[in-house]
């Protein structure tokens, strides 16, 4: 009996399988099945509301949690919704500064050294003096002693402690100084390997500001006219061939060199300037307006080209702009070109290097920023006017909260309010930061003088 058991079954090999085997034919490969066709799957919406909500949620918290001042820096920097008769300025009252210059006072008087010099930089934290030292912010500190005699020193009785102050800071820098075959008088200030123009300048200022002040009477007048007349002449003849200055000078001869520093252009420009418009040196009038346009042309125009937000300029500011409003104001041929120049100078402060929301202590800006506003005031600029009055008051109103000892100190000022007696009036550098810096003070000091005489008159 045949077996039929396979008989459906494919051959095992079809080369061996006859014609006539009917019961083993080929059985074909089934077919695969289709594959199903794959759409492309499309990414799900996303629903911005939620994106847009977050934001929203994020806006007004920070609205809530951020002090009003904040957006105040943020309108006056951005320049939103300002207009010509916007104020976005504080509650900062001239009592206020007032108070801080006497507290700035008292920090003077507490860190003179014996010898006339300035305990340099101080922690009142750890209440002990820092390390280092430097020369330029030294002759500085004179300068804002200076100033701050011609506020106090010439009212009522006067101010005796002031005073000798004072005369103990000249007695210093004289002992240091050395003159020139041709009259000019340079300072080998201690441990140092060179001199600075900029020791010079402010030397300059100190002497110049006190001479402003003074009564034709007053003894000291003699001695500090001799010696301005020496610094003036070393200042005249330390330019550069660019029309610049110098930036050093040798201690063994007094001769200028090096390549130049735009705060030293500054400062040296201010105490020539100053020199020809308030104690009539009218021979250095070229001078002033020679090395005026070159430091133009070449610390602000040529430097912005390179960098919009140039650390030449940076240091140039508060210098030239003080420098400036001094030519703006002197009745010469090129003064109106100079008022353009300080008001220019003022927005790129605001709005490119923002100062409102620079960390560290700023008022060396608001000594360029306050003689931008009074040209704005009276040059027909009220949009400009009231913005920097804005960025004045918030700025110097934050700026009195770095101050020791006074009713706004905020951060560390405020936290650890008890404090060595020598630190009180003292100004940190940031909100946290406890070294006292005496440059630091000068600068803030003359700050609160031009704020008190300019904007807030009372």
């Amino acid at each position: 009996m045949a077996n039929h058991e396979n008989e459906n079954a494919a051959c095992p090999n079809e080369d061996l399988v006859s014609a006539g085997d009917a019961h083993c034919e080929t059985v074909p490969e089934p077919k695969p099945e289709p594959k199903p066709e794959l759409k492309p799957v499309r990414p799900k919406k996303k629903k911005p509301f939620i994106f847009i909500g977050l934001i929203a949620a994020l806006a007004i918290i920070a609205g809530i949690c951020l002090p009003s001042r904040f957006w105040a820096r943020v309108r006056v920097t951005t320049g939103f919704a300002f207009s010509d008769t916007t104020d976005l300025s504080g509650d900062l009252k001239a009592s206020e500064l007032e108070l801080s210059l006497k507290l700035g006072r008292d920090y003077f008087l507490a860190n003179q050294q014996q010898e006339g010099n300035f305990v340099y930089e101080y922690d009142w934290k750890a209440d002990r003096i820092l390390p280092g030292d430097g020369d330029v912010r030294q002759a500085g500190a004179l300068w804002g002693l200076s100033l701050l005699w011609g506020h106090f020193g010439t009212q009522g009785e006067g101010d005796p402690a002031l005073r000798q102050a004072l005369e103990r800071g000249f007695r210093f820098w004289e002992a240091r100084s050395h003159m020139r075959p041709d009259g000019a008088k340079y300072v080998a200030y201690p441990n140092s390997s060179q001199g600075s123009t900029g020791t010079i300048a402010l030397l300059a200022l100190a002497h110049i500001d006190f001479l402003r002040a003074a009564p034709a009477s007053d003894p000291l007048r003699a001695r500090c006219e001799e010696a301005l007349s020496g610094y003036l002449r070393f200042l005249a003849t330390a330019r550069a061939e660019d029309g610049r200055w110098h930036a050093r000078y040798s201690l063994s001869d007094g001769q200028p060199m090096g390549a130049p520093s735009p705060y030293f252009d500054g400062e040296s420009l201010l105490a020539l300037v100053k020199a020809a418009k308030y104690l009539d040196y009218k021979d250095y009038w070229p001078i002033v307006e020679s090395a005026a346009e070159q430091g133009y042309q070449l610390n602000v125009a040529a430097a912005l080209k390179e960098h919009p937000n140039s650390d030449t300029t940076k240091g140039y500011y508060q210098w030239s702009s003080m420098a400036f409003y001094e030519i703006a104001t002197a009745n010469r041929e090129v003064s109106s070109a100079y008022v353009n120049r300080v008001l220019e100078l003022a927005r790129w402060m605001v709005h490119t290097h923002h100062t409102l929301f620079c960390t560290r202590n700023t008022a060396y800006a608001y000594e360029g920023l306050i003689h931008a506003y009074e040209l704005a005031r009276t040059h027909n600029e009220p949009r400009l006017a009231n913005e920097l009055r804005s960025v004045i008051d918030i700025g110097m109103g934050q700026l009195t909260g770095w101050q020791l000892g006074h009713p706004r100190a905020d951060g560390w000022a405020f936290w650890f309010a008890s404090m060595p007696e020598r630190a009180r009036g003292g100004i940190q550098n940031s909100w946290i930061n406890p070294a006292l810096r005496i440059d630091v003070v000068q600068h803030q000091m003359h700050a609160v003088l031009l704020a008190l005489r300019y904007v807030y008159r009372g």
